[in-house]
């Protein structure tokens, strides 16, 4: 039997790295899960991020902290208002302050960095460029960049010995099209998190961008979103 190729997954707790992590072992690798404690405000996804480990068989869990709200600059990290009940066409039309500074940037560099010590040349990540096309560090152009910067700034990328892929499986996807691929893939979605806002008892807020574009993902889906809200 071959030796699985190791795979470096980000992976926040959220809807779409708990299906991006399923693809990853679906498709045969060894995958290793990286998460970040960055100081964000909804660290309850932590706590998801190591559930969905261990439920979807990860190889290995690696939690980094970092203090981005040091720099602050986004709701999520700093004392700004997470926006609530804004409808589809409000939240395209810019990007929103939910926006971290860099993140996937430097989420992406510590991959890297994890990726050369384990000889992995794959390195997956659950961004969409569909549902959220504010986010400059979501799209297309975005991770072909990266993934060129990736190879000039590696030793094993300039010494040849490897080529880094960056994966984006759901970049092209509608969030209903993510919800039935991680359905079909057997996540237990309960044990996601993916509000902004939560309450201080870690329940969702079912009101700010994230909570509703999931909402309307499982309902265009036609399935159940088996988290509590705080607010239906």
């Amino acid at each position: 039997m071959a030796e699985k190729r190791n795979a470096v997954v980000l992976l926040s707790g959220g809807l779409d790295s708990a299906t991006t992590l399923a693809i990853a072992i679906s498709q045969g690798y060894a995958a290793h899960a990286l998460s970040f404690k960055y100081g964000q405000r909804h660290q309850v996804e932590i706590e998801a991020a190591t559930k969905v480990a261990q439920a979807l068989g990860a190889s290995k869990h690696l939690t980094v902290e970092i203090d981005l709200a040091a720099i602050g600059g986004s709701a999520l990290t700093d004392k700004i208002a997470v926006p609530k009940n804004r409808d589809e066409r409000t939240m395209a039309s810019e990007i929103p302050v939910t926006y971290v500074p860099a993140r996937n940037t430097i989420f992406l560099s510590f991959a890297v960095a994890w990726a050369e010590v384990i000889s992995a040349q794959d390195i997956f990540i659950g961004v969409n460029a569909l549902d959220y096309s504010g986010y400059p560090d979501c799209r297309p152009e975005y991770i072909d960049a990266f993934e060129r910067m990736a190879n000039l700034a590696t030793r094993a990328g300039v010494e040849g010995r490897s080529h880094l892929r960056i994966h984006t499986p759901l970049i092209k996807l509608a969030k209903s099209e993510i919800v039935r691929t991680g359905l079909g893939l057997g996540v237990d979605y309960s044990l996601t998190h993916s509000c902004y806002d939560p309450t201080a008892d870690g329940l969702a807020c079912g009101a700010c961008d994230s909570c509703l574009l999931r909402l309307k993902g499982f309902a265009e889906a036609g399935a159940r979103d088996p988290l509590i809200y705080a607010q239906s």
